[in-house]
């Protein structure tokens, strides 16, 4: 039956967005903040149609890989690549008459929140019609108080949400745990687990996971063990993988390794949907526990499981076998992901970089660096923090500097920051100082200035350092000093007289 015009029409666009959906358009070429964003704004200014279910699924990848402002750009369609790319497609959906539902409000307001701060996600929380002022976006400004630390507006919020009625499921519950949990008030857990009871808000497995944490922070594991009986015996929540995962990190940390075996083998029991995120909470647990016949043996079932592996998984393992010391495992691991991968992932080459470092294998390091850019890989500012670390660590501070100049440029020109460790910015400056190295200490703070607003005194006063021991004048060192707003030690205010004329 020959289909109708329209709906041929009809058909074949939709083929069109399921082949290149707008998230596919976004990440064509990789998922760098600047590659994304660049994408981005080519189809903002395309004006070209897009369905919403499409822009629902940019922002959820966008969220993935935390590109907030990209994905607040997409979502005005319907937070960031250092915090901006989610916040202009979220914007977009609007201008394209795409009704908001409260949902998306809730979602909005978390990108905004992200991507712009607090006092945007208030605004525009405040902006929202009263019919949209509901669970779902109080729950979102209260999570984001929490995510914030912010302990009095998230605890005023709550009491309004209960006052309301909008604190009836366990979700709002959770994120003033999550809070409570992150700011070292594991006390105030247990309160918060009775009032539930109290108000008979069911809880899910979320709150059972934050509850066993919070006495595993205390070190009492007979309540953390208590809280997994109460669970079981409660009924009305059936404990998931998650919730094995918990418990067998728990008694990890604890030094409880068979007990941490046990809950391993309860949470395999319980990935019946063969999660690859389950199979790698396992690999690097068995790997805690030093159990290296069963990381291999979860990796033999992930891979006839999910015969499609994701580079993810290929690190996870990489690094699981690196901590094991198992480094022909590595080895092994890393040429079958070499040969089955087209697109490049620098992460898993850094983990056996680092790996020979750490042995101080540093010709196989630099081949294996080498290798990967013939591969295509994108060195990162992690590979060469690797070989600034080992360069520290043998003294040679030269080729320690070398490798923080090339790390600091390599995350500028990906669209990412780095910044080296105080003690390495510390050692470098010494060495510029005992070489009356002027010129080079001044270079390496105006890079180090591009990534970092306030350097500290301790940088500055090696700077005086290095021109006295050089002879030479710095005449606007103190006018530099007061626009800094650095105060030096009084034995660097000494200094100051001999190589300043103000």
């Amino acid at each position: 039956m020959a289909l109708a015009p329209k709906t041929r029409e009809l058909a074949k666009r939709s083929g069109k967005f399921l082949e290149e959906a707008l998230y596919r358009r976004l990440f064509r070429e990789g998922n760098s903040p600047m590659t994304v964003r660049n994408k981005l704004e080519e189809f903002l200014k395309s004006h070209k149609r897009v369905h919403k279910w499409e822009v629902g699924a940019a922002i959820r990848r966008l969220r993935d890989h935390k590109l907030f402002r990209p994905a607040l750009k997409v979502f005005d369609m319907l937070d960031s690549i250092g915090g901006h790319l989610m916040s202009k497609l979220s914007e977009v959906m609007s201008k394209r008459g795409m009704n908001l539902t409260v949902s998306d409000q809730a979602i909005h307001l978390d990108l905004v929140a992200k991507a712009r701060g607090i006092s945007s996600a208030e605004e525009y929380f405040v902006n929202l019609p009263d019919d949209s002022k509901n669970h779902l976006t109080y729950g979102a400004l209260l999570n984001c108080y929490c995510k914030e630390l912010l302990s009095e507006k998230a605890e005023a919020l709550m009491d309004k949400m209960k006052e309301l009625g909008f604190a009836s499921s366990p979700m709002a519950y959770n994120s003033l745990m999550t809070l409570y949990s992150k700011t070292d008030q594991q006390g105030k857990i247990s309160s918060i687990i009775q009032e539930m009871k109290a108000n008979d808000v069911t809880p899910d497995c979320f709150t059972y996971n934050i509850w066993m944490r919070s006495f595993a922070a205390m070190k009492d594991i007979p309540e953390v063990e208590r809280v997994i009986e109460e669970m079981k015996r409660d009924g009305r929540v059936e404990a998931d993988w998650t919730t094995y995962s918990n418990l067998a990190s728990i008694y990890v940390d604890a030094g409880m390794f068979q007990k941490a075996e046990d809950a391993l083998k309860e949470l395999e029991k319980m990935n019946t949907t063969h999660d690859a995120v389950a199979y790698q909470f396992l690999i690097t647990l068995y790997g805690r526990t030093g159990n290296l016949v069963e990381v291999h043996r979860v990796w033999r079932a992930m891979k006839v499981a999910r015969p499609k592996m994701v580079n993810m998984s290929y690190l996870n393992m990489i690094q699981a076998l690196v901590n094991l010391k198992d480094l022909s495992g590595a080895e092994e691991c890393f040429k079958e992901w070499d040969n089955k991968h087209a697109s490049y992932d620098i992460r898993i080459a850094n983990v056996l970089i680092k790996a020979y470092i750490d042995e101080g294998m540093l010709d196989k390091a630099n081949d294996f660096k080498k290798h990967a850019k013939e591969r295509g890989g994108r060195l990162n500012p992690k590979t060469w923090e690797i070989f600034m670390n080992y360069h520290l660590k043998n003294e040679d501070i030269k080729k320690a500097h070398w490798c923080a100049d090339r790390a600091i440029k390599k995350g500028r020109s990906l669209g990412r920051i780095w910044v080296p460790p105080s003690e390495a910015i510390t050692a470098i400056m010494a060495y510029f100082e005992k070489m009356k190295d002027v010129s080079a200490a001044e270079e390496f703070i105006e890079l180090l200035q591009k990534v970092q607003k306030n350097l500290g005194p301790e940088v500055f006063e090696s700077l005086i350092r290095t021109y006295a021991n050089a002879g030479m004048k710095s005449p606007g060192i103190r006018r530099r000093l007061k626009m800094e707003n650095v105060v030096v030690s009084s034995d660097t205010e000494k200094l100051l007289d001999s190589i300043s004329n103000e």
